[in-house]
Formats: C-alpha cells, structure tokens, sequence
C-alpha cells in the first residue's frame, strides 16, 4: 500500500490571519502515520512567526496482487494425503518384469490397489515405505517413485496406481553385492501382498492445460514412467472435457534395445494418432550416429536441433525431463550454440521458460 503524506504549515500573522501552504509528497510504506514537529521561529518579511508543522498520512490502495494462473493441470491437485505415519495400505494386483533376459539390471511393471483413496494425477508421485527395519532397528523410509499410470489407472476404474522400479544392485568398494532396499522390496512383491503408500506429491511434472499444445517428454530408463500417464491420458483414454490434439514427442534413451520400456504401448499410440505422436528411441550399446557417436539422448535430438528450437520458441510448447541427471547437460550443449545464432543467451532463456511453466525437470 502506498500513502499519500500532506504536510500543512501555518503562518501566523500579527493581524491573527493565517495563510495555509500544502505540499503532497509519495511515501512507498504505506504506514498511516501522524507526526507533530515542536514550535520553531522563522523570519519572513523582517518578521518572526512561531511555526508549527503537522505531517499526517492519506492511506492509497495499492493495486491489487494479481494471482498467477497455472498453466498446468493444478486445480484440485491433492498433496500429501497420506503421510508416513499414517500411510494408506494397497494390495499388489500385478508385478511384471518388463526388461528382456539379457537387458543390464531388471524393470518392473506393478499394480496397486487404492480403491481411489489415493487421488494423484498425471506426473504426480507417490511415496512407498519397505516392510521391515534399518540398521539401527528403526522402520525404513519411505522412497518415492514418479507415477506410470494415468489417473484413471491401468484398468480404467480409478481404483489402483502403477509403478516403473528398476532393481538397483550394485558391488560396493568393498567388494560387497548390495541390494537397494526399496527397489528390491518393490520388485519382489507378491500379487496380494501390502504395501504402504504416502502421498501423492509434486506438482513440477503435472500437464499442461493446453490441449493443443505441444509436448516434448525426454527420458532416461524408468524416467519413462510420468510420460507414460500422459500418454495413455492423451491417446489410450477418452473424457468429455479433455482431448489432445496437439502434437506428443518422446525420445526415450536405454541401454539395450531388451531395456525400451512400454514399447509396444507407445508403437500402438503411433498407429492410433501419427499426426499426433513422435516416437524417438536412443539406444547407447546399439546405435551410432553419423560420426559414430555412440546414440544417447542427446545425441537422438540433436539430429532433430533446428527443428526443437523452432519449437521451443513458441508460447504452448513445453518440455518435460526426467531420469538421469547428466542429460540435462548434454541437452543444453546442443541448445546454447542453437540459441546464439539467434542471438539468444540459451541460460537465460531457459530460466524463462522455466518461470512461464515450460521447462520442466525431475533428474535423479
């Protein structure tokens, strides 16, 4: 609030006349305040004047705050519902490995059920807290893991929610095999088994608003799964408010071809809407590029350089990231030469769009 301040001082005459002088002044506090100054004496005129000054304030109402406006599906959004001492116990209806025989490390493919308690969306996660007790004799913490399925759920009813874990099992310096508590506890799960359930969280992957817009999604391994709750919303699913008719382009990098995850899934979506939906696969250990490079991520888009940036110079295109954190790097390599041609300082254009809700990041 700002405060318009009048200050008044009164001459007084010989003759008992006065003569008032008004001075407005702008003070940025907005605080109402009242100041009486002592008497001082002032000559005017070959004359002295006891002169008294008062400084009072006129509250002015500052323009009111204006509310951003998301441009993400955020209205309703649920956060933390359920919280680690209070988890929401679902039932596992489905545990697939879905990484080939001789893929490095195994993913799997999980149901639970929620019986629609736990009402997350799409790019939303959920937190799983492992049977058991750590080192110390105290319950382990809760893991949290991106959503793989859409709101309605892999069987359409809102009832149950999907996961993509990859088994973490690594040598440590001591030579010792250690197994990742949670990932193993996940995918070791029996149908019928409980698990404990907190969330839902985040709200950075959520969707854009925009039905026509267009969407690129860039993965890494199980980094897969909140693309996979888009697209399935987006081309598997129909609503009466909602239908995507803009353009979904996902570039997914693994190790192996046995490691692409969802494969026949995103292959069906392309059938269904090929105006609609760009299927781009990176696979390191299998294909090279011109220069013989091996073929990460990165290296899948850059072939398609100019034409992203074209792209990501438009109001409603929006980039969503997740999985290993070094690809981000690997990106913005091929993005800052892209936006100096343009004169463009590609650091500080991404803060842009990172503020207007369109670049979109959750690395690990």
């Amino acid at each position: 609030m700002a405060a318009a301040v009048s200050a008044a001082v009164s001459l007084p005459s010989s003759k008992s006349t006065s003569r008032s002088a008004r001075t407005n002044v702008f003070s940025p506090d907005g605080i109402n305040f009242k100041v009486s100054l002592p008497y001082r004496n002032v000559s005017a005129g070959g004359k002295v004047f006891t002169v008294r000054a008062q400084v009072t304030t006129e509250a002015v109402e500052a323009p009111a705050k204006v509310e951003k406006v998301s441009k993400k599906m955020d209205e309703g959004v649920v956060v933390n519902k359920y919280r680690p001492k209070d988890p929401y116990i679902g039932r596992c209806l489905l545990n697939t490995k879905i990484t080939g025989d001789d893929a490095p490390g195994e993913t799997w493919h999980m149901v639970f059920t929620t019986e629609g308690e736990v009402p997350y969306r799409e790019g939303q996660s959920i937190g799983v807290i492992p049977d058991g007790i750590d080192k110390n004799g105290k319950p382990h913490k809760l893991r949290l893991y991106s959503i793989a399925s859409s709101a309605l759920g892999d069987f359409g009813d809102s009832k149950t929610v999907s996961l993509c874990v990859k088994r973490l099992v690594y040598t440590n310096d001591q030579g010792e095999i250690v197994k990742g508590v949670c990932s193993n506890f996940l995918c070791d799960l029996k149908p019928g088994s409980d698990v404990k359930i907190t969330g839902p969280v985040g709200k950075e992957m959520l969707m854009p608003k925009d039905p026509t817009a267009t969407v690129i999604m860039l993965a890494t391994g199980t980094g897969i799964a909140p693309f996979r709750s888009f697209l399935w919303k987006m081309f598997f699913e129909k609503y009466d408010d909602y239908k995507f008719n803009g353009l979904a382009w996902l570039f997914l990098g693994v190790p192996t071809s046995s490691s692409l995850l969802y494969k026949e899934e995103f292959e069906k979506m392309k059938e269904k809407a090929p105006d609609n939906f760009r299927l781009d696969f990176a696979v390191s250990r299998e294909q090279t590029n011109e220069k013989g490079e091996k073929m990460y991520i990165q290296t899948r888009m850059a072939q398609y350089a100019e034409e992203l940036w074209e792209l990501l110079k438009k109001d409603n295109t929006y980039v969503y990231m997740c999985g290993l954190k070094g690809m981000e790097k690997g990106i913005d390599d091929i993005m800052v030469s892209l936006a100096a041609k343009d004169g463009i300082d590609w650091m500080a254009y991404k803060k842009q769009l990172k503020k207007a809700e369109q670049w979109n990041v959750e690395v690990y």
